[in-house]
């Protein structure tokens, strides 16, 4: 690349802790040495509230009209709205539901033409995020239909540890019905894809979960492997790929299975998160894998509970920041050491 990579930052739900992370994270001016940031969202600024570094003193953002206008290796604001309002931390309103899906497209909107080579979003609320015109679940949902993909996949990073979803934001009474063999083999190309484009292992080894309690028990616990799982599993192997499974979700992360590959599917959700999360809470980064863009996140919510309290753990988002310039510069054919 002949430039650092121009990151878009979306502010989430301003009632979270997402500008108290931003925040903590450009304390450190070193992250301007990888990256030029672009944070979508300051009418004057999201950081008047918090307490100024003594050795760092006030950030600086350069506010710009749009991100064509951005200033290499400093910090950037792209302003999305005009007027400031009254917010309460911890408390989600209409207005900071708003503010959220308005960076959010903002940062996408400069993405898709070229502005930026990648964006990080902090998080949202769901529920408090949705309108007429934003019916999506989550930020993977909305940036999969936003790219044009028809499939994307949630993949959740830290280290060698990599856990990837094959459902996702959907009740769990729904998880079974949406276990078929072409989402199974849509989503592990996906997954396969992207450990040789995104992080440049070469023959990447995946195991896959059982869906059912001991992976089925042979039948006994349920029938969706012997079905579903083992023939597009045995499908991969016969075409050349390292794919194995399916493993008892307890069993494996509870031995250090996990440590053997280079990527973990889930077939749902909690399955593949709780076991992430409670082996890498603090420096676990999402990566939407499939898309044409590089979008990353931190693994945690809005955390509404410590708003206000300048105690949030910024780790999960600056790793985010690291791992999205990471990708930017592996796509852009530049050598990355994971």
């Amino acid at each position: 690349m002949s430039h650092l990579p121009r990151i878009g930052i979306s502010v989430g739900d301003l009632a979270g802790i997402g500008p108290e992370i931003i925040y903590k994270t450009f304390l450190d001016a070193r992250l301007l040495k990888y990256c030029t940031p672009v944070v979508y969202g300051m009418a004057t600024s999201l950081f008047d509230d918090f307490p100024v570094d003594e050795q760092v003193g006030p950030l600086t953002f350069r506010q710009v009209r749009s991100a064509a206008d951005i200033d290499p290796g400093k910090l950037n604001a792209v302003t999305c709205w005009e007027e400031d309002f009254v917010l309460t931390p911890g408390q989600p309103t209409q207005a900071s539901g708003a503010a959220a899906r308005e960076s959010l497209l903002a940062a996408c909107r400069d993405l898709k033409d070229g502005l930026l080579d990648g964006i990080v979003t902090a998080p949202i609320s769901k529920e408090n995020t949705q309108s007429d015109e934003f019916r999506y679940p989550g930020h993977t949902e909305f940036l999969t239909s936003f790219f044009g993909a028809s499939e994307s996949l949630m993949l959740l990073a830290s280290d060698d540890l990599r856990v990837a979803t094959l459902t996702g934001h959907i009740p769990l009474k729904d998880v079974a019905t949406r276990v078929t063999p072409e989402l199974l083999r849509t989503k592990l190309q996906i997954l396969l894809n992207s450990l040789r484009q995104d992080f440049g292992i070469e023959k990447p080894r995946v195991a896959v979960l059982g869906l059912n309690p001991h992976a089925g028990e042979n039948g006994l616990l349920g029938t969706e492997e012997g079905k579903i799982v083992t023939p597009v599993i045995q499908q991969f192997l016969q075409e050349g790929h390292l794919v194995y499974g399916p493993y008892p979700a307890d069993g494996y992360f509870g031995t250090g299975q996990y440590h053997q590959f280079d990527a973990t599917l889930a077939l749902y959700h909690d399955q593949g998160l709780i076991p992430f999360k409670t082996l890498a809470f603090e420096r676990g980064v999402n990566y939407t894998a499939g898309l044409p863009i590089v979008r990353t996140s931190p693994d945690h919510g809005t955390a509404y509970g410590l708003a206000g309290q300048f105690r949030a753990d910024p780790t999960s988002f600056r790793e985010a920041l690291y791992m999205a310039c990471d990708l930017v510069r592996q796509r852009a054919g530049q050598v990355v050491v994971w």
